[in-house]
């Protein structure tokens, strides 16, 4: 059954198969996962590179205001957040910071910080903690040395679920909750898989937004971004993301610490009807609650520490352009420098003409000179 504009997952009693509830109202329409914009946006490449990527248990995401890293009520992400600029000269590790919900199962509470790839949770941060978990964790690479650290197992699915920061992830992300902790529970994966919502991570318009922290088909830990994801993709992700540790292409939007051109050809993504995205066609611009954004608007702001995406870069010279210009500008200095050559090798020959002439008139004056003499004696 294809699914509509979900805003809540409805369980049917057992024996009965699944559905979701189609609420037809404006907000549905313009923010669920049927709205216009969803599969018009290439994925690939959507994710800026980093290395280390730092969760903050904090709150709820229903109580998370717009920009709650630089809220002056919520001291504890915004220090946090502050903290990570102003020593961003001194981490040699590419690193994000992100709000996320704690996770009762785990005991995950406000101040609990999660760090991947590490895989390792330092529990307890304060608002006064801050500048030596920076220095000891961030800065020197070593153990917090105030706090308790305690090694992290399983896969942990994060899904920005940030509504008061941008409505689709608000419509799309708890229904993707659900669907997600339903389809865990139902393959028996209670104890490996840990979902929970996170704040704004780049890219509303690619909502349902999706990162999974699990191991590769080499048991490396890898965090990978997954865009346009809708309640239909869950069990596949599963399956093949979390179970097997591989990329599922058609929604995939990048990894952390990969660069895409490693990551191989990766499918073209597909419109509701199966066709493919025209490469070429003009993308729309982000649209809802929020407005026109750049790098350092929102959470940490830039060199590395922004979980925002600038869509306003400049777009680079086409392939080959370069290379032209460059074999011309080669050729054009070959022939100036041939030209050059040519010229001082015809001013050599006058000046040594010039000497010849002068040296053979000299001879001749001096031998008529001899011979008059010879004619007088």
């Amino acid at each position: 059954m294809r699914i509509t504009h979900a805003t809540r997952y409805l369980s049917i009693t057992a024996g009965e198969s699944e559905s979701f509830y189609t609420v037809a109202d404006d907000e549905s329409t313009k923010f669920g996962f049927e709205r216009p914009e969803m599969y018009q946006s290439n994925l690939v490449g959507t994710v800026d590179p980093y290395d280390r990527h730092l969760f903050l248990c904090y709150k709820s995401h229903e109580s998370w205001p717009s920009r709650v890293e630089d809220s002056d009520s919520d001291p504890l992400p915004k220090l946090l957040s502050s903290g990570l600029k102003a020593r961003k000269n001194d981490i040699s590790v590419k690193t994000r910071l992100t709000i996320c919900e704690g996770v009762d199962e785990l005991a995950l509470s406000d101040g609990d910080v999660l760090v991947f790839p590490d895989m390792i949770v330092y529990r307890g941060l304060k608002d006064s903690d801050v500048d030596g978990f920076i220095e000891d964790v961030l800065v020197n690479g070593k153990p917090w040395a105030s706090g308790v650290q305690e090694a992290l197992t399983g896969t942990y699915v994060f899904i920005c679920a940030h509504n008061n920061r941008d409505r689709r992830c608000g419509v799309c992300g708890p229904v993707l909750m659900e669907k997600f902790k339903e389809d865990i529970e139902s393959k028996g994966l209670q104890n490996q898989v840990v979902v929970t919502a996170c704040s704004h991570i780049g890219g509303h318009k690619y909502a349902g937004n999706v990162i999974i922290f699990s191991a590769d088909a080499e048991g490396k830990i890898s965090g990978n971004w997954y865009g346009y994801v809708t309640p239909n993709d869950v069990s596949e992700l599963i399956d093949q993301q979390i179970e097997k540790g591989e990329i599922i292409e058609r929604i995939w939007r990048g990894r952390m610490g990969a660069p895409v051109e490693e990551t191989g050809k990766v499918e073209e993504p597909k419109l509701a009807n199966g066709t493919n995205l025209n490469s070429n066609e003009k993308q729309p611009l982000e649209s809802g609650t929020e407005g026109k954004e750049s790098v350092g608007s929102c959470c940490q702001g830039a060199n590395g520490f922004s979980c925002c995406r600038d869509e306003n870069f400049e777009k680079p010279a086409k392939k080959g352009s370069g290379r032209l210009s460059c074999w011309i500008g080669k050729w054009e200095q070959r022939e100036i420098l041939t030209a050059v050559t040519v010229v001082g090798a015809v001013s050599t020959v006058a000046v040594a003409y010039g000497l010849y002439r002068k040296s053979r008139c000299s001879k001749i004056s001096l031998a008529c000179a001899s011979r008059n003499d010879l004619l007088y004696t």
